[in-house]
């Protein structure tokens, strides 16, 4: 049944709320309401990547400030075992968060999200060496992974459902675009800020203070983004479901959101398994693929990297638009077909070793990567009515990510212990592909349409 639409509240008094319309009257949104929901909803994720870019590029150095054990690997081992517990907690934090947003609201969510993403990776540099306090310096940066991790469960699906039901009809693909845009940039300055330091300090003065630098900026970046969270009204969408109701906001069962929802958790783990296989494949895995399995040079692979993000970015909007213009099916099925398809001759081109090789070849995944990274925060949310919409889908989502995304290197890297075959990489993209692709034949199109149990929302002029 559809939600009693609703008009949204003038940008100037954050306090209205939007009310009722007469049944079938569409949701007028406000342009610059929904500019400010995009950027602060883009800032969460650019936050969350941003660690991300951050921790994966600085594992060395803080493998000896807080597991000085002498051994190299076992040091990163450890560090990266930290940062890969923080996966282990996301479907958690996403069964807490995700119902809570359901029935509290998407803003107030998003804004505890927020300030527990920030003191979490705040904390981190914070944290006295292990020289200083011994087997605690560990501990406590276990407990500010598991604090990210666990605000990191509720993050992506809130993001992704807050732009969407803020978002007109006609525009959410574009609109949602936008939210991956702020992953390449928070990675893209993580990482970039890592290099710059590595190359401006001394390994002395990296290993004794220049290692926080990185983690201490995300404190004022976490109030920045709370101000642009707080300063939000809740989604129209949600507004209306808040209408209907004569008392508070009925607390939908965590059953429900999952047995209720079978068909459309089914499709969602697809669609994330795919787009999150090829995304930790490429801007996670393929760093250390060039370095240990191919012997390349370290530094050119991390530009050529940064380089094939930059790409991304420049495309990102454009590729979101298109997705409101040929619809979302279309362009998701033209990634998966590209990653079946081209895996085996990009990777073999990324083997050949030149720099213009690698680059062509990283840089073909890349325009392949952006069907998904443009596509799946406008489709996601339209898999699941308003009613449950963003619990189921953080539960959908952070299991998929955690099963098979975050374990993507780790995977791989067995496959090709195991098999001794160089090509592995290639052949599990395609095997996420084939899922993909399953899950596209099955998915409905949803573009330039209302999402389900909302009004249809048209742009206010």
């Amino acid at each position: 049944m559809s939600a009693a639409p609703v008009a949204a509240a003038p940008p100037s008094r954050r306090t209205s709320a939007p009310v009722p319309r007469a049944a079938d009257a569409p949701t007028a949104t406000d342009p610059a309401l929904v500019r400010r929901a995009v950027k602060a909803a883009a800032l969460g994720n650019a936050m969350e990547w941003f660690d991300f870019g951050v921790y994966s590029y600085i594992a060395v150095t803080l493998g000896k400030v807080f597991f000085p054990s002498g051994n190299p690997t076992a040091q990163l081992l450890s560090t990266f075992g930290a940062f890969a517990a923080a996966f282990l907690v996301r479907p958690l934090g996403g069964m807490v968060f995700g119902p809570l947003g359901d029935r509290v609201g998407r803003q107030k969510v998003l804004a505890v999200t927020m300030i527990m993403m920030a003191a979490g990776t705040f904390a981190i540099g914070l944290i006295p060496s292990y020289a200083t306090i011994g087997v605690w310096a560990p501990v406590l940066l276990l407990a500010a992974r598991l604090v990210q991790g666990f605000s990191t469960g509720g993050e992506y699906a809130g993001a992704s459902t807050f732009i969407a039901e803020y978002a007109p009809d006609k525009r959410r693909g574009f609109l949602g675009s936008w939210l991956e845009f702020g992953t390449l940039a928070g990675y893209i300055g993580g990482a970039g800020l890592v290099t710059l330091m590595t190359a401006l300090l001394s390994d002395g003065d990296l290993m004794s203070w220049g290692w926080r630098i990185p983690f201490l900026i995300a404190g004022p970046m976490g109030i920045v983004g709370l101000y642009l969270r707080m300063r939000l009204e809740e989604t129209p969408a949600f507004a209306a479901e808040v209408a209907k109701a004569e008392t508070a906001r009925p607390k939908v069962p965590l059953r429900e959101m999952v047995t209720g929802q079978w068909r459309a958790l089914l499709l969602c783990v697809g669609l994330v398994l795919v787009f999150n296989v090829t995304d930790y494949m490429l801007l996670s895995y393929m760093p250390s693929y060039l370095t240990s399995e191919l012997e390349y040079d370290e530094t050119h692979g991390l530009l050529v990297v940064l380089g094939v993000m930059a790409l991304m970015m420049v495309v990102q909007p454009f590729a979101g638009a298109l997705t409101d213009r040929v619809g979302r099916r279309p362009v998701i099925a033209a990634g998966c077909a590209g990653f079946l398809l081209l895996s085996v001759p990009a990777l073999l081109l990324i083997r050949e070793g030149s720099l213009l090789a690698v680059a062509l070849g990283m840089g073909a995944l890349g325009m392949l990567l952006v069907c998904f990274t443009a596509s799946m925060p406008s489709a996601l949310p339209a898999l699941f009515p308003t009613r449950v919409r963003y619990g189921s889908l953080s539960i959908g989502f952070n299991v998929s990510v955690s099963l098979f995304g975050g374990t993507t290197p780790l995977v791989v890297t067995a496959l090709i212990g195991a098999t001794g075959d160089m090509m592995m990489p290639a052949y599990y993209m395609m095997a996420a592909a084939v899922v993909g692709g399953v899950a596209v034949w099955f998915m409905t199109e949803s573009a330039g349409r209302p999402l389900p149990g909302s009004a249809p929302a048209v742009e206010r002029r």
